[in-house]
């Protein structure tokens, strides 16, 4: 009974998306202030239908109801709670009820919280937010009902895949979706402008919180998804270009660019085509990652689905989507001329340096991702590209980005000079010099990591520089923590972000000097690795909830002294039949000490150790820089979308 609730509920909820599509719409269009107040009540109505379709999804993954075959393929009686509710959205089905979810949260958040803004455009926002609502519903009616029954009932379900029985991969998606499809919300004041045919300061001040949201979720959805691979498939690094991962960074570039380009229409109501086009491209790359996980037309250890029939949906709903806001793009964009002029030499200047860089690095993203996809399909070729191509295409664009991002804070609006720039920033550039010729120095001249710290220490003591130029703490130090006080929390948040990057690129270089270390090993022996030794204790059996295991005793030494006991792991899942590797970790502040336990060889246990210097810096630069944008959005200028002026008010009264 409560499947066939939660399928009406799936149903009702496109029914009301697409009310909320054609009423705001047409009502905007024939100026119809009835029509257009209809826009938050049927968001409202449409948030609750779909939290009543979801709830009913954990309801039945709860009770492990196995006469719905979702809960058969993704879950059984005897793993933890966590796993059987993870279960729900850790599958095609259950993942797109998830995103239908987030998008409806959106759009009663935009109707919730968006009073101050005009009702036409509200009414355009909410009437392209139902649209994109009312594809994927339909989409998850037509292919991929998560409420499907099978009959009779087996006795128990087949279990979620063990690789994904992790708490890591039970947040990683619902973080993700909210970056995702918070840029469906910047889409749809992209769209609105392009129908209204005009874009100005305030537009830019109410789209940027919006970003910046959605900007701050994906970063934790990213990293979130990064240490899981680091710790849970063994293999001891962090990132590999795989194309699901790439598929998530598309649109973490374009929404970087777009926070920044929206700040300059905000500030001087230019780069008004440059913003709109990055609002396009940051959900358009969000689709495409949808299609790419779920069409299976590459393959991927992230990949939801394998389905041909529903690959080709999603390409609909994404030419008709994507393909739709660029052809009304192509026709309304070249009459949003910028008003505000500005040298190459400003801060506008700076941040369209960074638009172009950031948006490079997209466009060889996108190719090394796509190509050996068209490759296959136009010359029957099999090719493959891996970290090579992404690391040597990547460098040449990131090292003027992080160059750019330091200086480009400090330069005046409209027209700067490079001198006094440069002149705030010596001490920066004193000690990146250094770091990088210590790291050349100590490291036995490898280039690689060098120019990463120095790149790293540019970018953190460049932050600082900003808060200090902003305050005048060497101009006028002894008013300087007053001014502290009252600077916007924007900016707080702006130079947090900044060095949070700086933060991450410092456990990147530190990546590169990692060492590591493959044996057969019997217990009682050890391998000096790191400046450490491990010494294999024993190997024994495991047993977990739902689980059985091989479980190894790893001694860490140092100088005879115990640093740590780990105990890497081979676990078997008795339902589906399969193994995975549980690597063991002791983190701390100066890199991890890493053990992965494989097939046993006569009486001797593999394992393969790794010391990965500044690793955990990787994700706390991530969760930095998150709480960079976290502290921008509690700047109420940034949070509360500009008042209309009171002549406004009172004609819109009047009207």
């Amino acid at each position: 009974m409560i499947g066939e609730l939660g399928h009406f509920a799936l149903a009702l909820a496109f029914v009301l998306a697409l009310a909320q599509t054609v009423l705001p719409l047409w009502g905007a269009a024939r100026r119809d202030g009835r029509m257009m107040a209809a826009a938050g009540p049927l968001a409202h109505g449409h948030l609750l239908a779909c939290a009543a379709a979801f709830g009913a999804l954990l309801y039945v993954f709860a009770v492990n109801d196995t006469s719905v075959v979702n809960v058969v393929q993704n879950s059984h009686s005897a793993k933890p709670m966590l796993y059987k509710l993870a279960g729900a959205w850790g599958n095609h089905e259950g993942s797109m009820v998830l995103w239908v979810l987030i998008l409806a949260l959106c759009g009663g958040a935009v109707a919730g919280f968006g009073r101050d803004l005009p009702t036409a455009l509200k009414a355009r926002v909410l009437g392209v937010l139902g649209l994109v609502a009312a594809g994927f519903l339909l989409f998850i009616l037509v292919t991929s009902n998560p409420f499907g029954r099978v009959w009779p009932p087996p006795a128990d379900g087949q279990g979620l895949n063990p690789v994904l029985q992790d708490p890591g991969l039970a947040f990683h998606p619902p973080l993700l979706y909210l970056g995702y499809v918070g840029f469906a919300v910047t889409f749809a004041f992209a769209v609105a402008a392009l129908l209204e045919g005009r874009v100005d300061a305030a537009w830019g001040r109410w789209v940027r919180p919006w970003a910046l949201a959605a900007w701050s979720f994906l970063t934790l959805g990213i990293a979130l998804g990064s240490w899981w691979a680091y710790y849970e498939l063994g293999w001891g690094g962090y990132w590999f270009w795989d194309p699901v991962e790439n598929a998530s960074l598309l649109p973490w570039l374009a929404g970087t660019a777009l926070l920044h380009s929206a700040v300059v229409v905000e500030k001087r109501e230019a780069l008004k085509v440059w913003t709109v086009l990055l609002a396009l491209l940051a959900f358009g790359f969000s689709l495409l990652g949808t299609f790419l996980v779920r069409s299976g037309v590459l393959n991927s250890v992230h990949a939801f689905a394998n389905d041909p029939e529903r690959g080709v949906f999603i390409l609909g709903l994404l030419v008709f989507y994507i393909g739709g806001a660029f052809a009304l793009f192509a026709w309304r964009g070249p009459a949003m001329a910028p008003t505000g002029m500005f040298s190459p030499l400003s801060r506008e200047g700076g941040l369209v340096l960074n638009n172009l860089l950031l948006c490079s690095a997209a466009a060889v993203v996108l190719v090394g991702t796509l190509w050996p996809m068209f490759a296959d399909l136009l010359f029957d070729q099999k090719i493959s590209v891996g970290p090579p191509f992404f690391n040597t295409a990547i460098l040449p664009l990131t090292v003027p980005l992080v160059l750019a991002m330091a200086a480009g804070p400090l330069l005046s609006w409209k027209r700067a000079r490079l001198w006094p720039v440069l002149e705030r920033l010596w001490w920066a550039a004193l000690g990146a010099a250094t770091a990088l010729l210590l790291c050349l120095f100590l490291a036995g001249w490898r280039v690689g990591p060098a120019l990463g710290f120095g790149a790293a220490i540019w970018l953190i003591l460049g932050a600082l520089a900003d808060l200090a130029d902003r305050i005048a703490l060497f101009r006028r130090p002894a008013a300087a923590w007053s001014r502290a006080g009252g600077l916007p929390r924007a900016a707080w948040g702006a130079a947090l972000a900044h060095a949070g990057l700086g933060v991450t690129l410092l456990g990147i270089a530190g990546m590169g000097l990692a060492t590591d270390h493959l044996s057969a090993m019997r217990p009682g022996q050890s391998v000096a690795l790191g400046g450490y030794q491990w010494r294999l204790d024993k190997v024994e059996d495991a047993i977990g909830p739902n689980w059985s295991a091989r479980r190894a005793t790893v001694t860490v030494l140092r100088d005879g002294a115990t640093v740590t006991v780990l105990h890497p792991e081979r676990r078997f899942f008795p339902v589906g039949r399969s193994t995975t590797t549980e690597a063991a970790i002791h983190t701390g502040l100066s890199g991890d000490l890493y053990a992965v336990l494989g097939e046993e060889q006569d009486g001797a246990a593999v394992l393969r150790l790794h010391h990965n210097l500044l690793a955990p810096w990787i994700w706390l630069g991530a969760l930095i820089m998150a709480l960079g944008g976290a502290i921008s959005l509690t700047d109420r200028r940034i949070r509360v979308a500009a008042p209309a002026s009171k002549r406004a008010a009172a004609l819109a009264a009047k009207a």
